[in-house]
């Protein structure tokens, strides 16, 4: 039997029954505890919440790398790359690609009767994944490729749609600027609102077929190839791997590719998220320094309110570590009491705001238009387990108090 266990289950069932002077000190600890896991329950389930659907909404409109010929200095550049059927197998063999389309982009300059706005055209063919843009379609649909015949469909935010007075099925101009001018006649057939106004603002969908015959490219030629991953932090590996395939296929300049990483092209915004994260860093550490800090001045409270019992225990032959043991035992039920309350508080905050999505934002500003809530089971368990060695250790170093405790001063103490 584990007679240090029982004596502190004692002290802990009296504690609940008697009135002393460590009671309030104590439940002032357990509610920090309680306080300080549920807000970091709150803050990773936001931040990593931030953090997954803004980089979907990014690598939605674009992808996680992007590969195209060397030359290119801009996502406006007109130069084509043809590229290696083999390569392209080759690189849909790697584990961490989820996905891979051809691409085309174009500037150009929307008019209808009245306005006119700036616009990149965004070609896809029969390769493009349009699961993103489809679900933040808001009226109408995707328009389907035909291979064999260019649609004239086209796909423009609810922005351009509202500042440029369009809706479903009107007839739209984009003019482009190239020697000599040219111009194309679109019908829209899709209406998005992704909420990301950066992009919302700036792109519309439209066969590839329309930009490679403006660029006179071939029917193989692309501006590039888009590769989206199944975890965004693979980036690194995938690119090393894709670089040693490429230096296979190097043997003419038309098959020396330039890599481009998404945390690259929009640093701005991968800035400003890995910012978030160093802001949940300093939360988490105040949180568990102040339940750590509350926990030492009960625990010390406790220990000068049961000097006798540790004098008496002294007296039986009990070792300091084994009395130590005791009101670590002791510590550690209250910091389980203050971590299951904890828990059912931060956790169910973050389940109304799921669910109910109370809290709004604005989506020019924060991307999204209500806070997001990503709750991951491991990192509820890491959060529990990191508070109570973390908290225990800090326990440690107050309990010596006990050893400087003498037996017969401490019976005569009370």
């Amino acid at each position: 039997m584990n007679l240090e266990l029982l004596i502190a289950k004692r002290i802990f069932s009296n504690k609940e029954k008697e009135r002393s002077i460590s009671k309030p000190i104590v439940k002032i600890a357990i509610a920090g505890i309680a306080l300080g896991i549920a807000v970091m329950i709150i803050s990773v389930a936001i931040v990593t919440g931030f953090r997954n659907e803004i980089t979907n909404k990014v690598t939605g409109f674009t992808s996680d790398i992007q590969i195209t010929h060397y030359d290119s200095r801009s996502e406006y550049s007109d130069t084509p790359i043809s590229l290696d059927s083999s390569l392209i197998n080759e690189i849909n063999q790697i584990d961490f690609i989820s996905h891979t389309q051809t691409f085309a982009t174009k500037p150009g300059i929307i008019k209808s009767k009245d306005e006119i706005q700036g616009v990149i055209l965004n070609g896809t063919d029969e390769s493009f994944n349009n699961t993103f843009i489809s679900k933040n379609i808001v009226k109408g649909n995707f328009y389907t490729y035909n291979k064999d015949k260019t649609t004239n469909s086209i796909v423009i935010s609810q922005n351009m749609a509202r500042m440029l007075n369009l809706s479903i099925d009107d007839k739209l101009t984009v003019w482009f600027v190239q020697q000599p001018a040219r111009a194309r006649r679109f019908i829209i057939s899709g209406i998005y609102n992704t909420g990301l106004q950066e992009f919302d603002n700036l792109y519309a969908f439209c066969d590839i077929k329309h930009i490679q015959k403006l660029n006179g490219w071939k029917k193989d030629e692309y501006r590039g190839l888009e590769i989206k991953l199944f975890n965004i932090n693979n980036i690194d590996r995938t690119i090393a791997i894709i670089k040693k395939l490429n230096s296979k296929y190097i043997h003419n300049e038309n098959t020396v590719y330039k890599i481009w990483d998404i945390r690259k092209q929009y640093p701005h915004i991968f800035d400003w998220l890995e910012l978030v994260n160093l802001n949940v860093w300093i939360i988490l550490i105040l949180m568990i320094t102040i339940a750590g800090f509350n926990m030492v001045s009960g625990l010390l409270i406790i220990i000068l309110e049961k000097t006798n019992m540790i004098g008496i225990l002294k007296a039986l032959g009990y070792k300091n570590i084994n009395i130590r043991m005791v009101f670590l035992y002791l510590s550690a039920k209250l910091i389980g009491q203050g971590l299951l309350w904890g828990n059912i508080l931060g956790i169910s905050i973050c389940l109304i705001q799921h669910f109910c999505k109370i809290i709004k934002l604005d989506p020019i500003s924060y991307y999204i238009d209500t806070v997001p809530i990503n709750l991951d089971i491991f990192h509820i368990l890491l959060l529990n387990i990191g508070s109570i060695a973390i908290t225990i250790l800090m326990l440690i170093i107050p309990s010596l108090l006990i050893t400087r405790i003498s037996p017969v001063k401490a019976i005569k103490f009370d």
